[in-house]
This record gives structure tokens, sequence and C-alpha cells, in this order.
């Protein structure tokens, strides 16, 4: 556990992190981080699938959709997890739910696989899915619909005692922002519908840019980009309740030199998205996004819930080779440091 005023705060990180590396299988992973300190991970579908196909006989990928298979995977991540001391805070990340038109294709899919991570979620003992909002094209621009199907889902979750964590992608189609996604967790209004805030995606989307030679938002000058900055901590801190927000999640992000290109990728990521998935590095370790402004916004709502680092850092393979436990301890340490500098200048 980290501490902040000599308060214990719980901490989390996301199995998922440092770029592609063979040698970085689950277990070692797993080990790592209990040795730092952590209390739990947060677990991905991605590190599931790897995983699976490492025990399996065939050594063959597995079907996203094959919740069968994947179900006897998160069985044994579980006892994994236990012989580590660790929790396993939530299941993540599932994308592109909401919004879809009432009878649609895409609606079905959503809904089939929700049921299937449900089932996941059972396996490996986890009460809480973390929720991105919908980078899709073809959705609702309605957020009283976007928070029906979230308050129809929450329900369902609700009967087996599950909660959903929903997070603004800040390259999301309708809600990019804390804000946004604030106002669809009100509107649902379920109890076990709250908040999934992160450094990256509030500062990365409101104050900094992938697409620009100086990294920030350029359509007001550098003053008034501070200025709505500021103010929107300082909403933050002031209108949300600390038990809406499930958890938070820390990492920063690279300046890009050069800026990427302002248009989606061959896949369709936005460049926000890319930033996002290949460049964001621990705090204190060569980002520049003002992380510490919003991590005070979210410790004055009275929030003292879990922290997560978060890191998806693509330069990490060489910048930290093949040894995870040095890297875990340093992501320990970052995550105790900003605290502390959160503490001091408060």
């Amino acid at each position: 556990m980290a501490t902040f005023k000599g308060e214990k705060i719980p901490t989390c990180y996301a199995s998922c992190s440092i770029g592609h590396n063979e040698k970085h299988t689950l277990p070692e992973k797993l080990k790592a981080i209990a040795g730092a300190g952590f209390d739990a991970i947060e677990l991905s579908m991605p590190d599931i699938l790897a995983y699976g196909q490492q025990i399996s006989q065939s050594q063959s990928e597995i079907d996203p959709n094959d919740f069968a298979t994947i179900r006897t995977v998160g069985q044994k991540i579980k006892e994994l997890c236990k012989e580590n001391g660790l929790k396993i805070l939530i299941l993540q990340p599932f994308a592109n739910f909401e919004g879809w038109p009432k009878g649609s294709r895409e609606r079905k899919d959503a809904w089939e696989r929700a049921r299937g991570w449900m089932s996941i979620m059972e396996a490996t003992g986890t009460d809480m899915m973390q929720i991105g909002s919908s980078d899709a094209e073809g959705i609702s621009s309605n957020f009283d619909e976007l928070a029906s199907d979230l308050a129809e889902l929450a329900d369902v979750f609700a009967e087996k005692g599950f909660r959903i964590a929903y997070e603004n992608w800040c390259w999301a189609t309708h809600a990019p922002t804390w804000k946004s996604v604030w106002e669809i967790v009100k509107i649902a209004d379920r109890p076990n519908l709250g908040l999934c805030l992160d450094t990256f995606q509030s500062a990365g989307g409101e104050w900094g840019s992938p697409v620009t030679k100086t990294g920030l938002i350029e359509d007001m000058d550098k003053d008034e980009l501070e200025r709505r900055w500021k103010a929107s901590c300082e909403e933050l801190s002031q209108t949300v309740p600390p038990e809406k927000i499930f958890f938070l999640q820390i990492s920063d992000a690279y300046k890009m030199e050069p800026p990427l290109e302002n248009k989606p990728d061959k896949s369709g990521l936005r460049p926000r998205g890319r930033w996002s998935h290949d460049y964001r590095p621990l705090p204190y370790d060569g980002g520049y996004l003002p992380i510490e402004d919003f991590t005070r916004a979210v410790l004055k709502t009275g929030f003292r819930g879990w922290f997560s680092i978060e890191v998806f850092d693509g330069r990490g393979p060489d910048k930290y080779g093949d040894n995870m436990q040095p890297y875990a301890q340093q992501a320990f340490n970052s995550l105790q440091r900003l605290l502390d500098e959160v503490a001091a200048k408060d």
C-alpha cells in the first residue's frame, strides 16, 4: 500500500504495460507486481488470451469470443494471483458497448460480449468491469440513450453483485471527458455504476495533444488553455462524490516529436487513441502532462480508494529490458512520489 498524508491508499497495477516482450509472461508480471508492494491487478483481456495461448498444448491463439475456454484460463489466473497475494480488482477493457441502435447486429454483439465477460468475472473472482466510452461510429450522441444502455447493463450486473466502472477515453466519439461520462453516470443513476478516472485520459484530452508541435491543444492561447484546465479540475473536485469514483488510473504521456498525423490510422484509431496505446510512461519517467493537477482534484473529492498504475510504454523494452522486477518497483515508487508531491503542494 502507498500512503497519502499518513493515510493508507490501496494500490493496483494493470498487468499489461511496457510494450511487447515475450519474456514478460503473466506469471512473471504477477511475481514482480507483488514483490513491488502492489495489492491488486487490473486483469486485461489481452493478458488472459496471451496466457491461455502460452499454457495450451497447441500454442494456438484463443478466440476472444470463446468464453468457455477463457473462463478456464481465468480460473488458473485467479489461483496465480492468490499464490502471489494479489486481488483481481477489475476485468478490462470492454469497448463499444453503449449507443447502438435498437435491434442492430452491433447491439446484439455488445450484449453477448457483456454476458460472456460476466462469466469470466465469476471465474476470476472479480466484481468489477471497466467500460470505456465508445469510440465507434454510428452510435447515438444522446446522453439519455447512452445512459439507458448502461443502466440496463448495470441492472443485469446487480443480480450478481457486480459493478461497472465507466471511463472516458479521450478519443471517444461522444463522451471523451470526465464531465461527459459523469453526466451519463448521473442520468443512469445506478448504485453499481460509477467512474474510472484516469490522469492520461483527462489531461491528455483537455490539455495535451499528440498532433501539435507544442504538445498542447492549440485552438486557444496557452493562458486560456491553462485556465480551462484548472477550472475543469476544480469542478471535478467540487461535484463528483468520492463514492462514485470506483478507482483512479495513473499514467503520463510522451510529447510526440514529430507529432502524430491528425487523422485516423489504417485501423481507424484516432490520434489520441494511438497516443494512449503506445506512448504512456510512468509518472516522472519522460512524460509532460499535468497529472498532479488531476490527481489532486480527485483526492480533493475525498476519494481514498484504489490507485492503479496503467501504462502503455512502447519504448519500454528498449528502456527497461527483460527484468520486470525493477520496473515494477519503479512503478510503485513513482505512484508514491506522485502522492507525496500532491500532498506537499496541497
